[in-house]
């Protein structure tokens, strides 16, 4: 029997391996018992999934137990974007959520994630008992979904319409849709596909769709996640097509990437940094900013200007979840490009992000390279880049975390060090504000060593010491 265990939102294995239809009931049963004995099970639980390999199936396959539970399911008609299955969670007032999904991880792999009544992340400590409740096959409760249908146990639903509702609470599109732009819109083959050209439709834009259609082995990207290379092609694009800007949605559309009218990338910490000065500065919102330790200490230097606090969590949004409840969180983000608003659900929302920066574009009449420029007017130029490295068994694991422990530099590419948080992974603070931080993914079985610098020509050098700390090479 395969051991299954949660990791930042739920389970994630490789399809066919330890992803099977068998796995995927043991963690629906486990999910249904948890909502039972939670007092919220009378409420209902929604099921969506997304455009990779047998999704559909796998979401049936947890419709049938959830139901055979006692447990009312209200299952999605279509593969929806996952910051929509969220807030449908909301719409509902459901008990939870589970996703058939995995994001933006490669074409072999899916994933269970599981949500609660909020629409966001279940914390810590849920996950726990979660994993806590799976049995083995024996103890799964099961009704053929044919007969939880007909029997009206689980409904299929249309999810899309009140999430494109829920979107005018939270932004005007009508400038945006009379902006006359020129947008590459690159959903990945995934859940994203054709939503800016709904929600933009009836203007005057010229919205050119790439990889809109499903495709679960993701051809022309190593993976549907909005980082080069993947997102070569779409850069290439709008360099072509002369148009205003991209906007890259992963594969389930909860994280955003973008590039500028020159097809330059536009990093995630970039994006997290333009997206808080959005709401700060073209808004004039006021609010805490909730960050994990993994991304930019750009947001702290816009929470000075701007004097709104800044709280720093772990990795994932099982920490930045709650934070954005505790502290009425005006944003909240990772360095993995996926974001959180408030009035919204508190769950990474690539679509809302990517209106909120064609709102930006408007509302300062400036290109997406402008708006950089102009972020950097605030708080200088800030440098990042991102290593991973695949790990071959648990011993390397092992040896690296050894010497990351050990490690304790008084420099790193010659800048002083100032100080080292273990929050999550290792994360070198440096004389300059920027940082080095080298973790285990929470997902996958990766270290990944990155790094923020207001030093450039130092960004390399930078890495290369982490990767040297860490016994990777050197």
């Amino acid at each position: 029997m395969t051991t299954i265990t949660f990791g930042t939102d739920g389970w994630r294995g490789q399809i066919a391996e330890d992803y099977t239809f068998d796995n995927v009931r043991r963690c629906a049963q486990g999910f249904a018992r948890y909502l039972l004995e939670h007092s919220g099970a009378e409420k209902g639980a929604i099921i969506g999934y997304d455009r990779r390999f047998n999704s559909e199936h796998f979401a049936a396959a947890a419709a049938e137990v959830v139901a055979a539970n006692g447990i009312h399911v209200w299952l999605t008609q279509e593969a929806t974007p996952t910051p929509v299955i969220a807030y449908s969670v909301v719409d509902h007032k459901a008990a939870g959520a589970i996703n058939i999904t995995a994001s933006h991880n490669p074409p072999t792999d899916n994933g269970f994630k599981v949500r609660e009544h909020t629409g966001g992340a279940v914390d810590p400590e849920g996950l726990k008992q979660i994993e806590a409740y799976i049995p083995d096959l024996s103890g799964v409760k099961r009704i053929a979904l044919d007969d939880a249908i007909a029997s009206g146990k689980v409904a299929l639903f249309d999810a899309a319409t009140p999430y494109h509702e829920h979107l005018s609470d939270l932004i005007d599109v009508g400038p945006i849709k009379n902006a006359g732009f020129k947008i590459v819109v690159d959903p990945m083959w995934g859940n994203g596909i054709g939503w800016l050209p709904r929600v933009l439709a009836g203007g005057n834009n010229t919205i050119i769709e790439i990889h809109n259609v499903r495709n679960p082995i993701y051809p022309e990207m190593q993976r549907p996640e909005p980082i080069p290379p993947n997102v070569d092609v779409g850069l290439r694009t709008t360099i072509e097509q002369k148009a205003d800007v991209l906007v890259i949605f992963d594969g389930d559309a909860d994280r955003v990437g973008a590039g500028t009218e020159s097809g330059v990338f536009i990093n995630q910490l970039q994006m997290y940094a333009l997206l808080a000065l959005y709401l700060l500065d073209a808004r004039g919102e006021r609010g805490p900013i909730v960050k994990t330790l993994s991304t930019t200490n750009m947001l702290n230097k816009l929470g000075k200007l701007y004097d709104v606090p800044v709280y720093e969590t772990g990795v994932g949004f099982k920490y930045v979840a709650p934070k954005m409840v505790e502290t009425n969180a005006m944003i909240g983000g990772e360095e993995s490009g996926g974001f959180a608003f408030r009035g919204n659900v508190p769950e990474r929302d690539g679509i809302l992000a990517g209106l909120y920066l064609l709102d930006f574009m408007v509302r300062k009449a400036m290109k997406p390279s402008q708006l950089i420029e102009f972020l950097y007017d605030k708080v200088g130029e800030h440098f990042y880049k991102r290593v991973d490295t695949r790990l071959a068994n648990q011993a390397q694991t092992m040896k690296i975390r050894a010497n990351v422990e050990a490690a304790r530099p008084s420099a790193i590419a010659g800048l002083r060090m100032t100080g080292i948080n273990t929050l999550d992974g290792f994360k070198f603070e440096m004389e300059d504000g920027g940082w080095l931080l080298i973790r285990f993914s929470g997902t996958e079985p990766l270290v990944r060593v990155y790094c923020e610098t207001t030093h450039g020509d130092k960004v390399d050098a930078i890495i290369d010491d982490g990767l040297k700390l860490a016994g990777i090479n050197g």
